[in-house]
């Protein structure tokens, strides 16, 4: 991950940060736009990175722990930048940009210089890594669009409403952004799962339906299932619902790491 264009994505994440966090004290449209085309500039410097380490382990570039790493803040970058095309919101923003910044900073200190080129596993193998590591991106933006959500109806009901505070989305439209990521998670999960399932029955001949990281997986769905209809609800909805979401987003966080690192047996981190 030490590479120029690493250096180079961290750069331009850096600078989209400080356009977004000062759009948050005084709105500027050309400094907002000026934010979305350093973030843009950034995903694009953070996919050459991602390709030139593909080259160098002469696989995909995601096939370890720290090249997942890698394309999870990839991905979250450029679904954000989908989301805030797609609501007219950039007020959010720096907390993605910020999160992005020190994620791929601490991928890139921690990663070894080399890595040993993993065995090659195919173009489904590959199909069914990213589509899911694209569902943790979109449930991680989720729980980001919720804590705020938290925190400003914390605001709202405590009445000290500070400058900053009135520059984030109204509470329905943070509601409706999360959303909106659960169903894109929720549609990369759906298709991930079934391309590794059948992955695993070409390679294997049968389906690990036992094992830790697909019940735990399972369950993940079960939960954002239910958020999404809770949050329709007139009784669950704002921010019981909003709690909800940040919570099984701690559950994909154990998925993504203890289970993938310590309790699977057939999968390697994902």
């Amino acid at each position: 991950m030490r590479n120029h264009t690493t250096y180079l994505a961290l750069g331009l994440y850096a600078a989209s940060f400080c356009c977004y966090a000062r759009t948050l004290y005084a709105p500027h449209l050309w400094l907002g736009r000026l934010a979305s085309l350093l973030l843009l500039g950034g995903i694009t410097a953070h996919y050459y990175a991602l390709l030139e380490r593909s080259y160098g382990t002469h696989t995909i570039p995601y096939d370890d722990l720290f090249g997942s790493m890698s394309l999870f803040a990839w991905l979250l970058g450029a679904t954000y930048l989908v989301l805030e095309a797609v609501h007219r919101q950039r007020s959010v923003g720096a907390f993605v940009t910020l999160l992005l910044f020190a994620w791929v900073a601490l991928v890139s200190a921690l990663a070894p210089a080399q890595m040993p080129p993993p065995p090659a596993r195919g173009p489904l193998f590959a199909f069914h890594v990213t589509l899911n590591t694209w569902a943790y991106a979109a449930f991680a933006l989720s729980f980001i669009l919720s804590i705020i959500y938290l925190l400003q109806h914390h605001v709202l009901r405590s009445h000290r409403l500070g400058r900053a505070f009135w520059r984030f989305p109204a509470l329905d439209v943070l509601d409706r952004m999360s959303r909106s990521s659960v169903y894109v998670g929720l549609g990369a999960l759906a298709f991930g799962v079934i391309s590794g399932l059948i992955w695993e029955h070409r390679l294997t001949g049968a389906y690990s339906w036992g094992d830790p990281k697909v019940i735990v997986t399972f369950g993940i769905v079960g939960v954002y299932v239910a958020y999404l209809w809770l949050s329709r609800n007139a009784i669950w909805r704002g921010a019981r619902a909003a709690r909800i979401c940040v919570l099984n987003f701690v559950v994909v966080l154990f998925s993504y790491t203890i289970v993938n690192l310590y309790l699977t047996t057939f999968h390697r981190f994902f």
